[in-house]
C-alpha cells in the first residue's frame, strides 16, 4: 500500500494550506443546507425567479394560477415579500448565514461547545451591523477569535470559582466579552472586511472587463488537484460570490471551482481512450462525478498522468469565458459541484449559459486529454496503480503499512476492529471509499469491523486502521498516530481495499470466521500434513528478504508452490508487512499468486540472533501458502501458539523438528 515512512516536511507548506483551508470550509460546510435554503428562495420567489417566470410564461389561470400567484406575495406596505432587501431573501444572507458561520467557528474552536459559538455569533453580530455587505469573512473572523478568547478566558479562572457561584461567573463573563467583541467588530472587523470585499469585487471587475477572468483555471485546477478545492472554494470563492450576488442576482464565482465540465472531459477521454483500470472504472466515476458532485474522484486520474493538468485547465479556462460571453452565473453556491446542484442554483436568464459552460468545459477538456491519451509514449498502461509507482519511484524505496504505525504495538499488531476512511471535508469521497471498502469488508465475512468515513479534522486516536489519499495521509498520521494507516491513489476500486481485508484476515486472527476454521481444525487434527519436517529449519540467520526467501525455497522444496510464488511473497511484504508481534512474521503470496500454489503447505525457519522486520524483532518465520480457504486454518492455529507466551517459549528451545511438530499441533509430514 503506498505510503510515505518518513517525517520529511517536504509538503509541509501544501499540508499548512490543506489545515487552513479545511478550518475555513468546516465553518461553511456544516451550514450548507442554509446556503442552499437561501439560493432556492431565491432562484424560485423574487421578482425575476421561476415563480415569477411562470407567471409571466403562463398567466395566473388554470393549474399555474396558485404557483404564480405565490411569485406575487407582498408585506403590508405592499413591498415583494421575498426580494432583498424588504423580505426573506435579503435578512437570511445579512444576518443568518453569517451567524451560523460565526456560531459554527466559535464552537469548533472552544472544544465543540455551545458556549464557545454563543460568543463567536456575538461577534460576528457586531462585524455585520459595521458593515453593508454580507460578513461571511467577518464571520470566518470574529466566529474563532470570539471561541478562542472565550477558551483562554475560561482558563484564567478554571477550579476557582467558589462553589454556586459557576453560572453567574460563566453567564457574565460570556456576555460581557462577547459584548466587547461585538464592538470591536462593529468598529473594526466591519469596515475592514469592507474594505477587502470592495477591492476583491474591483479585482473581478477588472479581470472582467479586460476578459481575464478564465486565466484564473491557470491556479484553480491544479489547486483542486492538490486537495486545496475546499480552501479555494469555501475559503475565497464562496464568500466573494455570495456578496457579489447579492449586488448583481447572480454570480460567476460560484463556477469558478465548481464547474464539473472539466472533470466529465477528463473522465470521458479515459473510459475512450484509457487503459487498464483508468479505462474500466472511468464510466462510473463520471456518474459519481457529474451527478454525484464528487470532483474529488478525478483527481487521481490526473495524478496518474501530470500532463493532463493541462486538460483540466484549458476546460477550467473555456468553461469561465463561456460563461463570460453569456454573462451567466449562479445565485448560490452549487455543493455539491453536481449538474444537478449547479442547475438548482442557476437564475433563469443564467440557464442556457451555465449549461453552456458546462458543455464547452468538458468538450475541452475532453479533446486535449485524448491527444494527451493517444499520443502517450511513456509504455504504461494508464493504470491508476502507476501513480503509486511514480511516487515510490521519486522516493527512490518501497513502503508499506508498517512503516505508518505509530504508537504502541497493540496498535500495529492487535486485530482491527475500526476503519475510518478519511479525506479533506469528510464527505464526497470518503463516503464512497467507506462504502465501497465497507461492501467489501462485510462480504468477507467481518460484521464486526466498522468502517465510517470522517473529516481529517475530526479524526481521534481511538480508532484502529485510516484510510486516505496519499496526498492526505501526512494529515491523517498526525491526528491518529497509534493507527495503521493506508495510502490509496483510486477511491473507486483500489486493490489496496483487497489488501485491507487480507490484512484483517492476517490481524483478526480471533475473528469468527478464523475461530469457526479453528475448531475445525482441532477436530482434524490442526495443521496435519502441511509442514513436513523437511520444511523445517532451527538455526538459521540473515537479513528480511534472505528470510523470506528461504521460508520461500522450502515450500517450492516441499512441492507446494513454484518459484513465482517465493516473488510474490516480496511482493506481499512490499505492500503489507508480515510481521504479527510475539517475535513472528508469516510471509505469504499475494492474492495474484495463487494460481502458483500446488497444495497448502507451511514452513517454519527459527532466528536464533533474531531479524531486523522494519523495526521489530522476529526470531520465527513461517511461510504459508493457502490453497482455497486453507490459509484460514494455518493462521487460526499459529495465532493460538503464539498468542500463549508458553508454547513461544517451547519453540525458542525446540532442538528437532519434532519439538517444533509437538507444539504446532502434531504435525506428520505431508
Amino acid at each position: 500500500m503506498a505510503t510515505t515512512t518518513d517525517g520529511a516536511p517536504r509538503t509541509s507548506a501544501r499540508l499548512r494550506v490543506q489545515r487552513f483551508g479545511t478550518f475555513l470550509s468546516n465553518m461553511v460546510l456544516p451550514n450548507i443546507g442554509a446556503f442552499i435554503a437561501w439560493g432556492l428562495i431565491t432562484a424560485l420567489f423574487i421578482q425575476t425567479g421561476w415563480i415569477k417566470l411562470i407567471g409571466d410564461a403562463f398567466g395566473y389561470e388554470g393549474s399555474y394560477g396558485f404557483v404564480a400567484q405565490l411569485g406575487n406575495w407582498s408585506n403590508p406596505d405592499g413591498t415583494p415579500m421575498f426580494e432583498n432587501n424588504t423580505g426573506i431573501v435579503g435578512p437570511m444572507i445579512t444576518y443568518l448565514l453569517p451567524l451560523l458561520i460565526g456560531y459554527t467557528g466559535g464552537r469548533m474552536v472552544y472544544r465543540d461547545t455551545i458556549r464557545g459559538g454563543v460568543v463567536g455569533a456575538i461577534a460576528t453580530m457586531g462585524a455585520i451591523a459595521g458593515a453593508s455587505v454580507p460578513m461571511f469573512l467577518g464571520a470566518m473572523v470574529m466566529g474563532p477569535l470570539g471561541g478562542w478568547s472565550m477558551k483562554k478566558l475560561d482558563a484564567l479562572w478554571a477550579h476557582k470559582i467558589r462553589p454556586g457561584f459557576e453560572m453567574l461567573v460563566n453567564n457574565f463573563s460570556a456576555g460581557i466579552w462577547g459584548g466587547f467583541l461585538a464592538v470591536v467588530g462593529f468598529v473594526v472587523a466591519g469596515p475592514f472586511v469592507q474594505g477587502f470585499s470592495n477591492i476583491a469585487s474591483n479585482v473581478v471587475d477588472f479581470l472582467v472587463e479586460r476578459n481575464l477572468l478564465p486565466l484564473t483555471s491557470i491556479f484553480i485546477e491544479p489547486a483542486k488537484v492538490l486537495f486545496l478545492n475546499n480552501a479555494i472554494n469555501q475559503g475565497i470563492l464562496t464568500p466573494l460570490g455570495t456578496t457579489q450576488s447579492q449586488i448583481d442576482g447572480q454570480s460567476i464565482l460560484f463556477l469558478l471551482e465548481a464547474n464539473p465540465g472539466p472533470g466529465l472531459g477528463l473522465l470521458l477521454a479515459f473510459a475512450v481512450f484509457g487503459r487498464g483500470a483508468a479505462k474500466s472504472s472511468a464510466p462510473g466515476a463520471i456518474l459519481i462525478q457529474f451527478i454525484g458532485g464528487i470532483h474529488e474522484i478525478y483527481f487521481p486520474y490526473v495524478l496518474a498522468k501530470p500532463k493532463l493538468i493541462a486538460a483540466v485547465i484549458l476546460g477550467g479556462m473555456a468553461g469561465v469565458a463561456t460563461n463570460v460571453a453569456f454573462g451567466s452565473g449562479l445565485r448560490s453556491p452549487a455543493s455539491p459541484g453536481s449538474i444537478i446542484a449547479v442547475w438548482a442554483a442557476s437564475p433563469p436568464s443564467s440557464l442556457l449559459g451555465v449549461t453552456a459552460s458546462v458543455v464547452v468545459a468538458a468538450a475541452v477538456c475532453f479533446l486535449v486529454a485524448a491527444v494527451l491519451l493517444k499520443t502517450d509514449k511513456s509504455g504504461d498502461d494508464g493504470d491508476l496503480s502507476a501513480a503509486t509507482a511514480q511516487m515510490e519511484a521519486n522516493k527512490g524505496k518501497k513502503s508499506s503499512v508498517s512503516g505508518m504505525l505509530g504508537g504502541s504495538a497493540a496498535a500495529s499488531t492487535g486485530p482491527i476492529q475500526s476503519i475510518v476512511f478519511a479525506c479533506d471535508a469528510g464527505m464526497g469521497s470518503s463516503a464512497m471509499g467507506a462504502s465501497v471498502l465497507r461492501k467489501k469488508v462485510q462480504g468477507a465475512g467481518f460484521s464486526d469491523v466498522t468502517v465510517v468515513n470522517k473529516a481529517i479534522s475530526n479524526l481521534t486516536d481511538d480508532v484502529d486502521l485510516v484510510v486516505s489519499h496519499r496526498d492526505l495521509t501526512d494529515r491523517a498520521r498526525q491526528k491518529t498516530p497509534s493507527a495503521a494507516h493506508v495510502s490509496v491513489d483510486n477511491f473507486m476500486g483500489s486493490p489496496r481495499y483487497d489488501e485491507i481485508v487480507e490484512l484483517l484476515r492476517e490481524r483478526n486472527t480471533s475473528g469468527a470466521a478464523e475461530g469457526a476454521a479453528a475448531a475445525e481444525a482441532a477436530q482434524t487434527g490442526g495443521t496435519a500434513g502441511l509442514l513436513a519436517r523437511e520444511s523445517i529449519v532451527l538455526d538459521a540467520s540473515g537479513d528480511r528478504a534472505g528470510a523470506i526467501q528461504q521460508a520461500g525455497e522450502l515450500l517450492v522444496a516441499a512441492g507446494a508452490v513454484d518459484h513465482d510464488y517465493v516473488r510474490a511473497m516480496h511482493e506481499r511484504e512490499t505492500s503489507v508487512s508480515t510481521y504479527m508481534g510475539n517475535l513472528l512474521a508469516i510471509p505469504h503470496g499475494t492474492n495474484e499468486a495463487k494460481p502458483s500454489i500446488r497444495r497448502s503447505a507451511i514452513s517454519f525457519v527459527r532466528f536464533p540472533q533474531g531479524v531486523d522486520w522494519n523495526g521489530n524483532q522476529v526470531r520465527f518465520v513461517i511461510g504459508i501458502a493457502g490453497a482455497g480457504d486453507d490459509h484460514l486454518a494455518l493462521l487460526s492455529r499459529i495465532a493460538e501458539v503464539f498468542s500463549d507466551s508458553s508454547q513461544v517459549a517451547r519453540l525458542e528451545q525446540a532442538r528437532t523438528a519434532d519439538d517444533v511438530l509437538a507444539v504446532l499441533g502434531a504435525m506428520q509430514p505431508a
